[in-house]
C-alpha cells in the first residue's frame, strides 16, 4: 500500500469534513477540535502504516507545522476584531497578557521547580509554554467575521489575549533557553543579553516593523490598487501572502514576528475599519487555517496512539489539571479585578484561555535550541494540558458564549444590576 497516497487521502477525507464543522458545532455544541482529535486516535490506531506521530522524532516538522498554523490564524485574528485599537478599548485584553501571562508563568515554574523537582530552565519553559492563549482553537469564544456585529466583552477579550501573548510569550521561553545553556560563570551576563534582545529588541522590533508594514500593505491593497488600473490587489489569498512577507522580514532582523503579524493585521484593518475588503482577507484566511487545523489536530490524536503521554505521572497531571481550573482562571480574576465587568464575564474570560498549538510550537522550538532536563515529562504535560482543554473547553464553550450572549441581550433585572 502507498502510505503516499493513503496520507493524501486521509488530508482530503479531514479537509472535506472541515466544511460541515461550522453547522455541527452549531447544532451539537460541540467544537471541532474534539471531533478531529478523537479521528486521529481512530485513524492510527487502525491504520499502523502511518508514520509515528512523534513530535520529538520529527522535531524539524513539530515547529515548521505549528509555526505555520499560528502565523495564519493570527493574521485572520486580528483582521476579525471590530473594535479599533487605543489604549483604553484594549485595557482589558492587555491585562490579561500582562497580569494573568505573568501570574501563570510564575506560578507553574514555582510549582514544577519546587514541588515537583523538575530544573529551573525546564520549570520556566513550562511556564512559558503554557502561558499564552492559543488563537487557534480558540476560535469557538472569539469574536466573528469582520463587521459582523458589535462583540461582547468576553469574545473581545479572548480574541485580543490569543493575538497579543502568543508573541508575549516568546521572551520567557528565550530565558529558559539562556539558562539552559549559560555557564554559572556568564549567568550575570547572559541574562543582561536576554533583557536587552529578547525582552527589549524583539518586542520593539515586532511592534515597530509589524506598524509600519500593515500601514504600508493598507496603503497599496486599499489605496493603490483600488485607484490603479495596472495594480490589482483585491484577491483574499492577499492575507496569507501578507502574513508570511510580514513573519519573514522580521524574523530576518531577529524580531518577534508573530508580534509583528498580529500587530500588522490589527493596523491593517484599523486602516479602513469599514472596508469590505476585510471579509475577503479573512474568509480566506480562514479557510486557509481550517485546512492547516485539520491536520494538525489528526497528528495530535496520533501522537495520543504513539505515547505522548507516556511520561505523564499523577504529579504532573495534578498540575495540568490545576492549571486549567485553578491557575488560569484565579490570575484571570485577578488581573479583571476592578473593571467594570459583570462576575460571569470575569469567569467566562477567566475559564477558556484555550491551550494548544501554540505551546506545541513553543515547546518544540525551545527543545530545538537547546538540552532540556526532562524532556519527555514537558512532552507529556504539554500534550495532557492541551487534550483536557481540547475536551473540556472544547464541549462546554460553545453553550458557554450563547449562554453569556443571552444573558447580556436581555434586560437586567435589578437583582442582576445589583451583581455588578
Amino acid at each position: 500500500m502507498d502510505i503516499y497516497i493513503v496520507i493524501l487521502t486521509i488530508i482530503g477525507f479531514a479537509v472535506l469534513g472541515m466544511a460541515w464543522m461550522p453547522s455541527f458545532t452549531a447544532k451539537t455544541g460541540i467544537s471541532d477540535s474534539v471531533v478531529y482529535v478523537v479521528l486521529g486516535v481512530i485513524v492510527y490506531s487502525v491504520l499502523d502504516i502511518l508514520p509515528a506521530a512523534d513530535p520529538m522524532r520529527y522535531q524539524d516538522y513539530t515547529i515548521h507545522l505549528t509555526e505555520l498554523v499560528v502565523v495564519v490564524s493570527l493574521m485572520g485574528t486580528g483582521l476579525k476584531i471590530d473594535r479599533p485599537f487605543s489604549f483604553k478599548n484594549w485595557s482589558i485584553p492587555f491585562r490579561l497578557i500582562s497580569v494573568t501571562m505573568l501570574l501563570c508563568i510564575g506560578a507553574v515554574s514555582l510549582v514544577a521547580w519546587g514541588f515537583l523537582g523538575l530544573s529551573l530552565p525546564s520549570a520556566i519553559l513550562l511556564g512559558a509554554v503554557l502561558a499564552p492563549t492559543d488563537p487557534v482553537l480558540a476560535a469557538d469564544v472569539q469574536v466573528g467575521p469582520p463587521m459582523g456585529g458589535s462583540a461582547d466583552d468576553v469574545r473581545f477579550a479572548l480574541t485580543a489575549e490569543a493575538g497579543m501573548n502568543d508573541g508575549m510569550a516568546f521572551p520567557f521561553t528565550w530565558l529558559a533557553i539562556v539558562l539552559a545553556v549559560a555557564a554559572p560563570a556568564s549567568v550575570t551576563h547572559d541574562l543582561t543579553m536576554w533583557a536587552i534582545v529578547d525582552l527589549f529588541y524583539k518586542i520593539a522590533s515586532g511592534i515597530v516593523l509589524g506598524f509600519a508594514l500593515g500601514r504600508l500593505l493598507a496603503y497599496l491593497v486599499l489605496n493603490v490598487s483600488e485607484k490603479s488600473r495596472k495594480v490589482n490587489l483585491n484577491d483574499g489569498f492577499i492575507a496569507i501572502a501578507a502574513a508570511l512577507v510580514v513573519f519573514g522580514l522580521v524574523e530576518l532582523v531577529h524580531g518577534y514576528g508573530f508580534i509583528a503579524v498580529f500587530v500588522a493585521s490589527v493596523t491593517f484593518r484599523n486602516y479602513e475599519m469599514n472596508h469590505d475588503f476585510h471579509k475577503d482577507l479573512h474568509r480566506f484566511s480562514d479557510q486557509t487555517e481550517r485546512i492547516l487545523v485539520a491536520v494538525v489536530l489528526l497528528v495530535f490524536g496520533g501522537s495520543l496512539v504513539a505515547g505522548i503521554l507516556d511520561a505523564l505521572s499523577w504529579p504532573l497531571a495534578a498540575l495540568a489539571i490545576g492549571f486549567i481550573f485553578v491557575i488560569r482562571p484565579v490570575s484571570g480574576l485577578l488581573a479583571l479585578s476592578g473593571t467594570p465587568l459583570h462576575i460571569k464575564e470575569k469567569l467566562g474570560i477567566s475559564f477558556y484561555g484555550i491551550r494548544g498549538i501554540g505551546s506545541f510550537y513553543y515547546l518544540a522550538f525551545a527543545l530545538n535550541e537547546a538540552q532540556f532536563s526532562h524532556a519527555k515529562e514537558l512532552w507529556s504535560i504539554t500534550a495532557f494540558i492541551a487534550l483536557i482543554s481540547v475536551l473540556v473547553h472544547g464541549l462546554t464553550a460553545t453553550r458557554a458564549m450563547e449562554s453569556l450572549e443571552k444573558y447580556f441581550q436581555s434586560p437586567p433585572s435589578q437583582e442582576q444590576r445589583a451583581e455588578t
